[in-house]
């Protein structure tokens, strides 16, 4: 598996009316059960490794994601999340909410989560 089990109880993905949701995909690096780094971007990318791994194992890739909501613990991570993000989609982008939360699970900087189409 190249990404991390869930860390409570709810799946990491499910399917439904040809779309796939991803759950909240923290930065985790899912060789080490560590965080990836403390560097929000390096962060962001590992959040979305995840997400693409996940989607993989679906048969999916990071372009049939068409919605994704972003947490993060410090709003001010705004801009370089964005920088980050940006490697990993193109347009059409994927629809995106963004939120600053007051705590995220492991005290995680970042949670990602997205649904996918699979038509």
């Amino acid at each position: 598996m190249n990404y991390p089990k869930a860390i409570g109880p709810y799946s990491v993905c499910a399917k439904g009316c040809n779309l796939v949701f991803v759950s909240g995909q923290l930065p985790i690096n899912p060789s080490t059960g560590d965080f990836a780094s403390n560097d929000i971007k390096e962060l962001t990318r590992q959040s979305l490794r995840n997400i693409e791994a996940i989607l993989k194992e679906q048969g999916l890739s990071m372009k049939d994601v068409i919605k994704t909501t972003i947490l993060l613990a410090d709003i001010n991570d705004f801009a370089s999340v964005n920088e980050a993000y940006a490697e990993f989609f193109s347009a059409p982008y994927p629809a995106r909410s963004c939120f600053a939360v007051a705590a995220l699970p492991k005290n995680a900087r970042i949670e990602i989560e997205a649904i996918a189409s699979c038509k």
